[in-house]
């Protein structure tokens, strides 16, 4: 099997994941470079997952000819730059989400991509595969609700995460940049619409901490949709059960529901408590299988020269519509988005 050989930047939280996949996950792929700025995370690299070449420099690592891919990682304020210089180098490149901290190097970037026709571009929408929102999708297309009108989201980091997520908080863009984005994208593709309009608005009621670095607790938005569709999105940084992830399609002729109870399998315990169902942990327990599938996805449209589903543009509008929700929170007024 033809394997495409990727190196990654950052090997923070999302990039442990994905470098692991890379090594050992997926059959299409192969991990050979690394670029972190710590001797943990490189020495992470080169003991645990066998990777020879391990940089703390940015173009020497783009240097390296042995790549054919890049798969970004890195904070969020970095995306734009190491994207553009990886397509200029001449690499496919795949990156996490969000595309950019602004609407314009968004814009920017779109263009840099756009100019490369010949390289593969992706952005990290996950939940896209993950099997049960697929199918979501797939019943959506064929008609079986009717026209979807509403969306009814739900997003929130589990507590036992919450040291990680203070940290995190203060480079993260904010909550509805950082949590919600998933949830934005979802909604504009099941209702195959733009958002017009959002009101948002949070609180913080625990975790001052993240109040102090400029982020909420916990947070809601409704939307309206150029169609005439609705949103609803609510994110949080600390459920006591874990990491819950919910999603409601309502259409006119019926609705799907996926994980109002974030499961972390079939199995059930009965004891003198009652029946007690554990729930998942972490994001990357919930969507293990996506993270995977994305990325092996993303490399058999290298091999076989297809246009990836999950475009730039979809990074763009996601994150238009999720600094327009965050002006929302902050300013405590309807915005309209053009």
């Amino acid at each position: 099997m033809k394997k495409i050989k990727f190196g990654i930047i950052g090997l923070g939280r999302f990039g442990r994941v994905h470098a692991y996949n890379l090594a050992y996950r997926i059959p299409n792929a192969e991990l050979v470079a690394a670029l972190a700025n710590t001797d943990t995370s490189l020495n992470y690299a080169k003991d645990e997952l066998g990777v020879k070449n391990i940089y703390k420099n940015l173009d020497e690592f783009l240097d390296n000819s042995e790549m054919e891919a890049v798969l970004v990682c890195s904070p969020s304020e970095n995306h734009c730059e190491q994207i553009e210089k990886a397509l200029k180098k001449g690499f496919h490149v795949f990156s996490e989400k969000p595309l950019g901290v602004n609407y314009e190097e968004c814009k920017k970037v779109e263009e840099i991509v756009n100019s490369h026709k010949d390289k593969k571009f992706m952005i990290g929408f996950m939940r896209r595969y993950d099997k049960s929102y697929a199918y979501a999708k797939e019943k959506i297309d064929k008609g079986v609700i009717g026209t979807p009108y509403l969306i009814k989201a739900t997003s929130i980091d589990p507590a036992s995460q919450i040291l990680d997520t203070i940290k995190y908080s203060k480079h993260s863009a904010g909550i509805f940049l950082d949590l919600g984005i998933h949830d934005i994208d979802l909604m504009h593709w099941f209702l195959n619409s733009e958002a017009t309009e959002v009101y948002a608005n949070g609180a913080t009621f625990k975790y001052k901490e993240l109040k102090e670095n400029g982020d909420e607790e916990t947070a809601i938005a409704t939307y309206k949709f150029k169609n005439g569709a609705m949103g609803i999105l609510h994110v949080g940084r600390a459920a006591p059960h874990g990491n819950h992830v919910e999603t409601e399609i309502v259409g006119t002729e019926g609705s799907i529901k996926i994980s109002t109870i974030p499961e972390k399998n079939l199995a059930k315990i009965y004891d003198k408590s009652g029946v007690l169902t554990e729930c998942v942990e972490t994001f990357p327990e919930r969507f293990e299988e996506a993270y995977i599938k994305e990325v092996e996805y993303f490399a058999d449209c290298i091999i076989n020269d297809k246009v990836p589903e999950v475009k730039v543009e979809d990074g763009t509008y996601s994150t238009k519509v999720g600094f327009a929700t965050t002006k929302s929170l902050k300013e405590n007024k309807i915005i309209f988005i053009s």
